[in-house]
């Protein structure tokens, strides 16, 4: 396998200054929607990084549940690894990659909880497996074997037979933008790169050098 090889070159649109809207999160629905179009099978899937207090990252693919002008959400197990370094360290960077639009989106800031009405609200969305698995899992933990999380989440679905609620350890984090890349595929590797940048509660745009 020669990885060195492997070599696409990108040509399907440019991005300007003129084509940008001058509010960042307005840019991004506008991207999004494109990418729903585009039927990629996760549009809203975006890595997460973050890093303990001293400094050691990590990342991991989350998906994205709600956008606007106070910054992008997610849901997640408190007691999991990316949980204990979100209370380590509120710094993070979000990265969207959409290969079907050549175009990735980058996004730092910092991250806080949504309230708890939020995370209920969310939670009463997602399917009874999936809230079952909120209560049988505790991510990131050493597990003893597939068999032990099956007998645990049978327990729980006979335990919870007429609704799950929402387990105290499970919920939303909200990450407020200081920062927002738009990047565009092009030729040579010429590509596009159009950031915002937050000054008080403004944003400024700019370009970066591929």
């Amino acid at each position: 396998m020669d990885l060195a090889a492997l070599r696409r070159d990108y040509a399907r649109e440019s991005l300007t200054e003129r084509d940008v809207d001058s509010d960042p999160i307005a840019q991004f629905e506008k991207w999004f929607e494109e990418a729903l179009h585009a039927e990629m099978i996760e549009p809203n899937a975006m890595t997460l990084a973050t890093s303990t207090s001293d400094g050691r990252p990590s990342a991991r693919i989350v998906l994205l549940k709600g956008a606007d002008a106070k910054g992008f959400v997610f849901f997640t197990d408190y007691r999991s690894r990316k949980g204990a370094e979100l209370e380590a360290n509120p710094h993070v960077s979000l990265c969207f990659w959409w290969d079907a639009l050549q175009r990735q989106v980058r996004i730092t800031g910092t991250v806080a909880r949504v309230s708890r009405e939020e995370s209920e609200t969310y939670f009463r969305t997602r399917p009874r497996g999936s809230r079952i698995g909120a209560w049988a899992s505790r991510q990131s933990s050493a597990l003893a074997s597939r068999e032990v999380l099956e007998k645990e989440v049978e327990r729980l679905d006979s335990a919870y037979s007429e609704d799950v609620p929402l387990p105290p350890h499970w919920g939303g984090y909200r990450v407020a933008p200081d920062a927002i890349e738009f990047w565009q595929g092009r030729p040579s590797r010429l590509h596009d790169r159009i950031v915002y940048t937050r000054d008080g509660g403004n944003w400024g745009i700019g370009r970066l050098s591929p």
